[in-house]
């Protein structure tokens, strides 16, 4: 399964018309023919509906795990080294120079419809890409420095670059695929093909029930090695409650956990007889993203008062039995880009009032509430409905933003309008995370070309920041690269444009019966996973 190369929202935690036929097996005692074998299903629960499916328009992280089963590119990372692959390339080749990049596809790949995918289908998928009509201005920018694209013939594509830059392997070689015949008419951005999409992977698409779950079925025309699994079926609930308790019941076999469910609502032994439960890291941070183009923000000194204010390590323990770590800059905190010398502004309300004052924001009349030429100081923090920690959270600011003279009104909103509200600017204060592909690129959250319309929703822009991201982008050394990075990470710590919070922990409970289950760096491989005959659940 490809790994999306942008980088994605996700909600503050990090995850990850069937018949029960036969009674569940009681995991104690396993069968002792355990063989791979076909059939069953994966329940698994996601906590918010997908926008769309489309992986050219979509910008979140629960449309990028389903996509990730039913299109694949060109190639992909090998799950345990890395390292590039073939997939629907049989191979590739990089001129000396680095700047053009020849695919050669392999024959006999099959779109749902039983065509054949060739060359021009990844001609299309970069012209959608690049028309400036498209939703993609979050894909965009990654293919903004590709001169053109060349089909050299049925089978053998050719990406010329303007520029070197350190990921164009990845950028070209993972780029979403789409089938010409079937998406080149119409309005791409509105087509009724984002309800029911149509892909090469060893998944397609079977069916989307509006707020109750999306359902995908094993592609028996797929090229390469089919998975196992007939069905994953992608229970929508976003109340955590009701989760917990489907999960506890059988009726969701994978679910991402949040911290108070790991430590003390799934120890119990009947629960465990049924579930293993998993925990590792992946590349992603959680935030409070400040809106640098609207008051106090716009200030810096404000925002590391703010910054001052929050007591990050109570929270992380607190809220997160501190499963976690606190962060202080865009990069995987893993990886040799963050800088690990960059410590987290102290937890200091003294310093946060004093920088506040001298910005002129104190309590003029006695009120308890700080205030600025006859104005109070007070502002909307923007939570997406669904999690627990994000509701908590805003609370606890809430609470300790009051005690300092300041008002904070929480505004939850279900995940879709959050979006709408990110895309139109609308809002002062909001907290998510991203999750991140392996080696990260900056340009699509920080540069100030994606503040207008792209992710750069708080409207970031910063001439040196610029520079720094143009020259991490164009640096194939990867020692002076970083060194880059490490600058840049510097410069935000400085400038505190989001308070950085945690990178967390990946919890998640998975039913005992898959079998051949292993976690890799960048998390779980579901294609790889079966379940012995006599314990399979579910039948069409």
């Amino acid at each position: 399964m490809p790994q999306k190369i942008i980088l994605l929202l996700i909600l503050v935690f990090v995850f990850n018309n069937l018949s029960c036929s036969v009674s569940e097996p009681d995991a104690e005692h396993m069968p002792l023919d355990t063989k791979p074998a076909s059939g069953d299903a994966l329940v698994r629960l996601i906590h918010a509906e997908p926008g769309i499916l489309n992986p050219i328009l979509s910008t979140d992280v629960y449309s990028s795990d389903i996509e990730s089963l039913m299109f694949d590119s060109l190639i992909e990372r090998d799950p345990q080294t890395l390292e590039f692959r073939p997939l629907c390339a049989e191979k590739w080749e990089i001129s000396r120079d680095g700047m053009e990049y020849t695919f050669s596809l392999r024959k006999g790949i099959k779109w749902d419809d039983g065509r054949e995918m060739t060359a021009k289908d990844v001609l299309f998928s970069f012209n959608m890409i690049k028309d400036p009509s498209v939703n993609a201005p979050h894909l965009r920018n990654y293919y903004n420095d590709i001169q053109s694209v060349e089909v050299i013939g049925a089978y053998t594509v050719k990406f010329k670059y303007i520029r070197k830059y350190f990921r164009a392997l990845e950028i070209c070689g993972t780029m979403p695929i789409l089938p010409e015949h079937i998406y080149n008419s119409g309005d791409f951005n509105e087509s009724g093909l984002n309800r029911r999409p149509a892909g090469n992977g060893p998944y397609s698409f079977d069916k989307w029930k509006t707020g109750s779950e999306i359902v995908i079925k094993r592609n028996k025309n797929y090229w390469g090695d089919k998975p196992f699994i007939d069905k994953i079926i992608f229970k929508i609930i976003t109340d955590e409650t009701v989760a917990l308790q489907l999960l506890k019941k059988g009726e969701i076999d994978m679910m991402s956990l949040q911290p108070l469910q790991w430590e003390k609502q799934t120890g119990a032994e009947k629960f465990l007889r049924r579930y293993d439960k998993h925990k590792y890291f992946l590349p992603n941070y959680s935030f409070i993203a400040w809106n640098l183009q609207k008051e106090p923000f716009c200030d810096v000194r404000v925002r590391q008062a703010m910054t001052h204010f929050i007591n990050r390590k109570k929270i992380l323990d607190k809220l997160r039995y501190g499963l976690g770590v606190i962060v202080t800059g865009p990069f995987y905190v893993n990886s040799d880009e963050y800088d690990k010398t960059v410590l987290p502004l102290e937890y200091s309300p003294s310093k946060a009032r004093q920088l506040l004052a001298e910005t002129g924001w104190k309590d003029t009349d006695g009120d308890g509430i700080m205030d600025k030429n006859g104005k109070k100081f007070e502002f909307e923090f923007l939570i997406p409905s669904g999690t627990d920690f994000s509701s908590k959270l805003a609370t606890i600011i809430k609470e300790d933003f009051a005690k300092e003279g300041i008002i904070v009104e929480i505004k939850n909103l279900e995940w879709a309008v959050f979006v709408q509200n990110l895309n139109e600017r609308n809002f002062d204060a909001v907290t998510l995370a991203w999750q991140m592909p392996v080696e990260s690129d900056p340009y699509q959250v920080w540069h100030s070309s994606q503040a207008g319309k792209g992710s750069n929703f708080i409207g970031f822009r910063n001439d040196k920041a610029d520079f720094l991201i143009e020259a991490i982008r164009e640096t194939l050394d990867k020692k002076r690269r970083i060194e880059y990075c490490h600058e840049f990470h510097r410069m935000l710590n400085e400038l505190q444009p989001y308070t950085f919070l945690f990178c967390s922990n990946s919890l998640v409970a998975l039913n005992k019966r898959f079998m051949n289950v292993k976690v890799y760096p960048m998390g779980f491989r579901i294609i790889e996973w079966y379940v012995p005959g006599s314990m399979q659940l579910y039948s069409e």
